[in-house]
C-alpha cells in the first residue's frame, strides 16, 4: 500500500505502518483509523481496497512528505535572514532550544569527541 510516495511496511500494525509517512505520528494515526473505525491492531495487506482509498484521502488532508519539509525548510530559512536568536543557533550548527552545550549536542554539532585523560601522565612499572 502506497501513500503519498511512501510504501507502507506490510509487517507492522496499522497504528505503526502509517507513521511511515512523514507528518504523520501516533497520535493522528490513532485518530484516523479511530475517524474510519478500522481495526488499530490489523496489518496493510488485511485492508480492502476501500479502506485503502479512505485512509489515503484522510491522510491527504493534512500537510505531509514533501509540502511539510519544505514549510519547515521555509520556516528555518526565515529565521536565518531575519538574524533571530534561533537562526544564528541553525547557522553556527548549535541546538536551538536552550541545550547545555559544554556536555551533550553531539547530533547537532557532529561527533567531533576529543576524551579528555586526568591530566596526569602514566607511569610505567618496571
Amino acid at each position: 500500500m502506497r501513500i503519498s510516495g511512501i510504501t507502507l511496511p506490510e509487517n507492522k500494525r496499522l497504528e505503526i505502518a502509517l507513521t511511515a509517512v512523514y507528518g504523520v505520528g501516533r497520535p493522528k494515526a490513532l485518530t484516523i483509523i479511530k475517524k474510519l473505525g478500522l481495526d488499530p491492531g490489523m496489518k496493510t495487506p488485511e485492508l480492502t481496497p476501500d479502506q485503502e482509498n479512505l485512509i489515503r484521502r484522510e491522510i491527504e488532508l493534512f500537510k505531509t512528505e514533501g509540502d511539510l519539509k519544505r514549510d519547515v525548510q521555509q520556516n528555518i530559512k526565515r529565521l536565518k535572514d531575519i538574524k533571530s536568536y534561533r537562526g544564528i543557533r541553525h547557522i553556527k550548527h548549535l541546538p536551538a532550544r536552550g541545550q547545555r552545550t559544554k556536555t551533550n549536542s553531539r547530533t547537532v554539532r557532529g561527533n567531533k569527541r576529543v576524551t579528555m585523560g586526568s591530566g596526569r601522565r602514566k607511569v610505567e612499572k618496571t
